[in-house]
């Protein structure tokens, strides 16, 4: 049978080619694999239908995918539908779609619901009450009006099939929020008002989903009607008035974390049962108990993070997985392929087109600025969790003995809309919302945040470590004789009795206290030296962590090293990264490169302090290259904070212009470089080529990187709609910068 599978995947994967060498290779290839195959899974049918098996290979996804999608810069979502695609039916047949993809494909889609009214702000739609209705009636309903029509008019769909598409055009999932946290602006109008429509297009969704699912009764007559209102407002007052104070007694009597999270999900699959009992789709069940345990699960608890842990790593995937096994990707290049491209064009369209308008209208209606009406439209314009629920419950319903009501060209086509909307949201949240974090900023310095400093420092090399402590002496405050923490990360499977890091925390107080400083010392067990330090960071209210530049261990390291992307990506405080060629007392002058936009960034204030300090400290001068508008506010707050510093400035507009400084930078200057955080206002695409920049121009002299604070937290736990936005949207963007200069060139060659 693994013979048989490898023809099949090569046969698949190559075009055959009539020469005779090739066909020899071809052979060849087939006789040696298939014999290796063979003999190393001698008892293997496929497709595999042991549930041992099928699990296992399952679980091997879930792992591996998000492993390589981040490399590929896929979003986790597709991803897991193209690895469904491929080990299913309709890919190489490698696993049957077995009772468990029905199992946990259910118990998935219950738990994408129930999470959607779980997170759900509920504060955001008490406060703007008119606001929300009027957007969420105008973004449901406009997308809705014209779904409508193009399915009846363009595709010829009956008004049942309509109805459900007109479900997935006016729903919408909240992919692109995260952004908002990154940028300050949960507390925007514009961002509640999207945030709180969201409760309602959703719930509008499912309740057409209930009545078309209903409709599909055959005994559906004006008394099954009025017996399923009686049965409907029963169960509803059941999940809406018993239900949280179920919930709330549970909580109050029993703390046993394990019952807690049980009885959540006997509640969820309660109510679902309960709505079906009643003749409605089970959906909209699990919706309300989420909506109505919102209050009773904080966002920040040990229980949501159980909920949403179990959700993301095991059913939620699993769900996707089998969807995928359920979508014929040959049906877009097949002889009718073209029926399933013009569904997928019409609904990629009207989904995107609608709530655009929707937004646009909104923005006019509402009086809101340009920029918050891109942003509404950003947030609202992602599709996936409620358009899965819908696709597949019309997918099961049947107008005829198998002949399903959403037919499996609806179905490809949903998978097509759902890439497209979350890019597109993604890069408009992420548009927008820059453009109304510098105007709100604009014209005003930052506010200075008031912090304790407590500079962290992990020691592990003895050849930086005085250089390392000298710096942050250098930084620090100079009035105050404590506040710095040397930290050493101790492998936590090191046998007992052994105490590695000793001498170098040893050698750090020596050089500290020679400075007549207090330095206090911490040893973490733990096997992660990134996750040893951001958790320290938090227990010691660090307010920036101090790292010395590593050294490549092998030629496919990175420049700064996995522990410095470990730490950038796990905490939001500022990261410093140091290399010295000399010792820091006999620096001549401080360079600093400083790229657009750094004055709005939250820790713009935090690291001029620490630069100025260090000028002052070594009595030399400090040369910032920055952007005009930038150096305004570089000027205006160190001559009136520090008149006695000696400073210039001089123009760098545009990061590409860094090089240029590699004449003016020596031996014995101090290169800083002010450097960003992915998808922060002053990021650029080009920072990506900062560490080509510093081993091809720099790499002469001592250099500072600096990654500032930044504002938003690191999410502990990620789920399967987040990493869209983490990973690909610098890519876009990079993207289209090329091709606006590749025009911007071809006009300048025209005109010549």
């Amino acid at each position: 049978m693994a013979a048989k599978l490898l023809q099949t995947v090569i046969n698949r994967c190559l075009i055959r080619e009539k020469s005779t060498t090739f066909a020899t290779i071809y052979t060849s290839l087939i006789l040696i694999t298939t014999r290796t195959m063979d003999w190393l899974l001698p008892d293997i049918h496929f497709p595999i239908t042991d549930p041992t098996w099928i699990f296992l290979l399952v679980l091997m996804i879930i792992l591996c995918a998000p492993l390589l999608l981040n490399r590929l810069r896929i979003p986790h979502i597709i991803g897991l539908l193209f690895a469904g695609i491929i080990v299913g039916e309709h890919g190489f047949n490698i696993l049957a779609r077995d009772s468990s993809f029905e199992l946990f494909g259910r118990v998935g889609i219950y738990y994408i619901m129930f999470l959607a009214g779980l997170e759900m702000d509920l504060e955001n739609f008490k406060k703007n009450r008119l606001n929300v209705l009027i957007f969420g009636i105008l973004t449901f309903s406009i997308p809705a009006l014209i779904g409508l029509w193009s399915s009846t008019a363009l595709l010829h769909y009956g008004i049942p099939a309509s109805a459900l598409l007109v479900c997935i055009y006016g729903s919408h999932t909240l992919v692109s929020y995260p952004i908002i946290g990154r940028y300050g602006l949960a507390r925007e109008r514009s961002v509640s008002i999207a945030v709180g429509a969201t409760a309602l297009v959703v719930s509008f969704a499912l309740f057409i989903l209930a009545l078309v699912s209903s409709s599909f009764n055959s005994e559906a007559g004006w008394l099954f009607w009025i017996w399923m209102g009686v049965k409907l407002a029963v169960v509803l007052f059941v999940i809406i008035y018993l239900f949280p104070r179920v919930a709330r007694w549970f909580f109050r009597n029993y703390e046993d974390n394990i019952l807690q999270f049980i009885l959540v999900l006997v509640l969820v699959f309660l109510g679902g049962a309960l709505l079906e009992v009643a003749g409605v789709d089970g959906l909209l069940g699990a919706f309300l108990v989420g909506l109505m345990l919102n209050k009773l699960v904080p966002n920040v608890s040990p229980l949501m993070n159980r909920l949403e842990f179990v959700g993301n790593a095991l059913f939620i995937p699993y769900f996707l997985i089998g969807v995928g096994m359920l979508i014929d990707v040959r049906a877009f290049v097949s002889t009718g392929g073209s029926e399933t491209l013009k569904v997928a064009t019409v609904m990629t369209v009207v989904a995107i087109g609608g709530k655009w308008l929707a937004a646009f209208v909104a923005q006019k209606t509402l009086r809101l600025r340009p920029s918050e009406g891109g942003l509404i439209f950003g947030l609202s314009n992602a599709h996936a969790a409620a358009t899965l629920a819908v696709v597949m419950v019309g997918n099961r319903l049947e107008v005829a003995p198998g002949v399903p009501l959403l037919n499996n060209d609806v179905f490809n086509g949903s998978i097509v809309m759902i890439l497209f909307s979350c890019v597109v949201s993604s890069l408009a949240t992420e548009h927008a919302a820059r453009k109304i974090a510098v105007a709100k900023r604009a014209g005003k310095l930052q506010k200075e945040i008031k912090e304790v400093e407590n500079i962290l420092i992990p020691v592990a090399n003895p050849a930086t470590i005085d250089a390392l402590i000298n710096m942050a002496l250098l930084m620090k405050k100079q009035k105050r004789k404590e506040g710095l923490i040397a930290l050493s990360i101790v492998d936590d499977s090191a046998a007992s009795g052994v105490s590695p890091g000793n001498e170098a925390l040893e050698k750090a107080v020596k050089v500290a206290a020679a400075a007549d400083v207090r330095l206090d010392t911490r040893r973490r067990f733990d096997l992660n030296i990134a996750s040893g330090i951001i958790h320290t960071a938090k227990e010691v209210n660090a307010s920036e962590v101090i790292i010395g530049l590593h050294w490549k261990a092998n030629l496919v390291d990175t420049f700064f090293g996995s522990l410095a992307e470990n730490l950038l990506a796990g905490m939001h405080k500022q990261v410093i990264i140091v290399r010295n060629m000399i010792p820091a007392n006999t620096l001549k002058r401080i360079i600093v490169a400083v790229p657009p936009k750094a004055e709005y960034e939250a820790g713009f204030y935090k690291w001029v302090k620490r630069i100025t300090r260090m000028g002052l400290q070594l009595g030399c001068r400090v040369c910032y290259f920055a952007h005009p508008d930038t150096i305004i506010q570089l000027n205006h707050f160190i001559h009136g904070r520090y008149r006695n510093a000696r400073t210039e400035f001089a123009e760098l507009s545009a990061w590409n212009d860094l090089p240029i400084l590699c004449d003016y930078v020596h031996y014995d200057d101090l290169l800083v470089i002010v450097s960003a955080r992915r998808r922060f206002i002053s990021y650029d695409s080009s920072f990506d080529n900062l560490p080509t920049q510093i081993t091809n121009y720099f790499n002469h002299c001592s250099f500072m990187v600096i990654y500032p604070d930044q504002y938003g937290d690191p999410q502990d736990i990620p789920t399967l709609w987040q990493p869209l936005h983490q990973s690909i949207h610098y890519d876009y963007e990079r993207i289209g910068r090329k091709m606006a200069r590749l025009i911007k060139k071809d006009k300048t060659h025209d005109n010549k």
